[in-house]
């Protein structure tokens, strides 16, 4: 409870006391009414969509241990950000005690609510509960996420999708929860915990559940596995339905809705007869989707129709816990609470009337409108980017607000048209005005719970893929929804998410985000105009060296060592054909890397390739169909550039498929030990 109570000058002792005895007796009634959760009680929150929309207490807080760069620092005496797009994340810990790591520290009362790690290995990971000296959990760090161990089991409660590794069972705790880990554990780990007010009974975790527990925690994966779409809670008492097809014409506001309160819409569906891709991007832009509450100046709800469901750009099917994309319609499971009425419409900015069937589910309140938050969802590019110089750098806004309430989820929508990886980023939580980060991740992928850039589409009830054109080049879509590990605050809010690459390469980014807010706190966000919806993600201008076949695209027949991958070169500058090139990493000497060279007709060809240098590259020798093509080439150079086009000699081919073999032959007395190699491209010139 936050009281600012100003007194004006003729203000009597007599009422400063009263209104004194007033906050000391809502204290007592607070402190009274400390929570008790049981296991129970913890796993239904697996699936409960409705408590999110209650008011956060003071002292409810989510945090998160992971290991991030600890290079990154705020400097207290300057009040400066220090190397804040530091980037070894893998390895950051507390401290060492002997051999073992020290992951985490928490003081209760708490809840671990999700595990992630990139790579999870077999060195034991340890959690001690509450001052006990034997672990309560003592598992090699794999264990915790293949399912094979009570009670971490269940596809949906733990898996591994896309590279990355997931456990969202509940362990919680009353005084203390310390992490530690042994030799061998992996790499990159995210501990996610909400702590409690002083006095929240809360249960020590056993892997020993009863089973009530059991049972419970296995109905619960079951739904999250095969139910989602449904109402958790359906059917509710009190619960009506209100059905409408609309056709709504070019630039129309149509009403889908009008409620009266108290209650909540407890689910919205929507249907479209959708033009084929990639027209349907369009028309989910076009159409924006608008919900009022109760006697509020502005709509809390502002998206385009498509990306308010979870997945953008156009219709992408997917399932998850509050929102999804299925053959039959979009849904949004949501809790909206509203006390005096709720007011649904659409808008359509475009050029052609479009037909839409809504289904809009609402109930009773279970809960007196005064503790409850209203819903708010809002899409925007590039709103309230950091003022700071040493933030703006790096960091990119995802929510900016500022009053009581709750941090729900986002959906990242990324224009990536000359691919490579777009996200090295980490995200970054600021809660109620913190300087430094009470949630600092270790990726952009990891914080979508994948892994190492993987363009794997996945669905799950929260996170999912579920659009990637491939290779992480051009769209791609990336969604989390905080359920559990919803993040509360109390005064203020900013969501950030590290963004390495700038708008002109191009990577640009657009995000919608989900969260709750108390009664009469307006956000910022304003309506985006049609331009800024549609016209941001064009197709840059053709950088490919003119006959050229791109390293990047050629066919991998071997490699005996390392891994060869597409990088992104631009922001090295244009000099690069296509601005990409083949990259070999971790390589060692002798190691090889052959690629099938297509030759269209029998001929006399000038073979023409150019190649990366830099600090950290070996020294290659190319071979063509076995045959080495003159002196190993010395790839060393203090700053990243281009090698130039190389003339490797005319050679009589016959049509067909041909090999070219890079081979780590050394490495230059000054370079970085990494023997590293890159390929932009081959020409084949014809030679009369």
């Amino acid at each position: 409870m936050n009281l600012n109570l100003v007194y004006p000058t003729a203000f009597s002792k007599h009422c400063a006391c009263a209104v004194l005895t007033l906050v000391l007796v809502c204290a007592a009634a607070s402190s009274q009414a400390a929570q008790r959760f049981t296991y129970l009680d913890l796993i239904k929150r697996l699936t409960d969509l409705e408590s999110l929309a209650v008011l956060p207490e003071a002292g409810e807080k989510c945090q998160q241990w992971s290991s991030y760069d600890r290079a990154s620092k705020y400097d207290e005496a300057t009040g400066k950000y220090v190397k804040w797009d530091a980037n070894g994340d893998g390895g950051g810990i507390i401290r060492k005690e002997g051999e073992s790591s020290v992951f985490a520290e928490m003081e209760g009362p708490g809840v671990i609510w999700r595990v992630w790690s990139a790579t999870a290995g077999k060195g034991h990971v340890k959690i001690f509960l509450d001052g006990a000296t034997e672990p309560a959990v003592d598992l090699p760090f794999y264990k915790y996420f293949d399912g094979s161990e009570a009670p971490f089991q269940g596809k949906a409660l733990c898996h591994v999708l896309a590279k990355g590794w997931n456990n969202y069972v509940p362990i919680p705790f009353q005084k203390s929860c310390k992490i530690i880990a042994e030799k061998g554990w992996g790499n990159y780990y995210h501990f996610t915990y909400t702590t409690y007010p002083k006095g929240t009974k809360l249960p020590t975790f056993t892997r020993n559940l009863t089973a009530k527990e059991t049972a419970a925690l296995v109905k619960a994966n079951e739904f999250l596995e095969k139910k989602l779409g449904d109402d958790p809670v359906s059917p509710r008492k009190g619960e009506k339905t209100v059905e409408t097809t609309l056709t709504v014409a070019p630039g129309e506001l149509a009403l889908v809705a009008e409620l009266d309160g108290p209650r909540a819409i407890t689910a919205l569906r929507a249907k479209l007869d959708l033009p084929a891709a990639p027209d349907d991007i369009g028309a989910l832009r076009e159409l924006c989707l608008r919900i009022t509450w109760d006697d509020d100046a502005q709509p809390a709800v502002w998206t385009p129709l498509g990306d308010f469901f979870g997945s953008a750009p156009g219709f992408n099917k997917y399932r998850s816990l509050p929102l999804g994309m299925t053959e039959d319609g979009c849904y949004a499971l949501w809790y909206m609470p509203f006390a005096k009425k709720a007011r649904v419409e659409l808008v359509n900015d475009g050029k052609e009337r479009r037909k839409v069937a809504f289904k809009v589910t609402h109930a009773p309140l279970t809960r007196p409108a005064a503790k409850l938050a209203r819903f708010h969802a809002k899409w925007h590019r590039d709103a309230f980017l950091p003022e700071d110089p040493d933030r703006r750098a790096i960091d990119w806004t995802m929510l900016k607000t500022r009053g009581r309430g709750r941090f729900v989820g986002v959906m990242l929508h990324i224009w990536n048209p000359r691919g490579g990886w777009w996200g090295e980023g980490d995200e970054k939580f600021f809660v109620d005005g913190e300087k430094f980060p009470s949630t600092i991740g270790t990726g952009s992928e990891d914080y979508f719970g994948y892994a190492w850039c993987c363009p794997e589409l996945f669905e799950n009830a929260y996170h999912n893929q579920p659009r990637n054109d491939g290779g992480n080049r051009r769209h791609v879509c990336v969604n989390r929804w905080h359920v559990t590990d919803n993040v509360p605050f109390q005064t203020s809010f900013e969501a950030a998410i590290e963004k390495y690459y700038k708008n002109d390469k191009p990577t640009l980014y657009a995000a919608t985000v989900y969260w709750y807010q108390a009664v009469g706190q307006l956000d910022d966000y304003a309506p985006m105009p049609l331009v800024e919806r549609t016209d941001w993600y064009a197709t840059p201008p053709n950088t490919r060296t003119a006959g050229a076949l791109e390293g990047e695209e050629l066919k991998i027949v071997e490699c005996t060592g390392g891994k060869a991958h597409p990088q992104d070169l631009a922001h090295f500058g244009g000099a690069w054909s296509d601005q990409s090139h083949l990259w070999w990493i971790d390589g060692k000497r002798g190691d090889r890397l052959t690629l099938s060279l297509p030759v269209e007709e029998d001929g006399r060809y000038k073979l023409i390739v150019q190649l990366t240098k830099a600090k950290d590259y070996g020294i290659v020798q190319l071979s063509l169909d076995g045959q080495k093509l003159g002196q190993p080439l010395d790839l060393y150079n203090p700053q990243v550039i281009p090698t130039g086009a190389l003339d490797l000699g005319v050679h009589e081919l016959k049509k067909g498929v041909h090999r070219l073999t890079l081979e780590i032959t050394g490495a230059n007395a000054k370079a970085v030990k990494r023997h590293m190699a890159g390929l932009d491209y081959v020409k084949l010139e014809r030679v009369p």
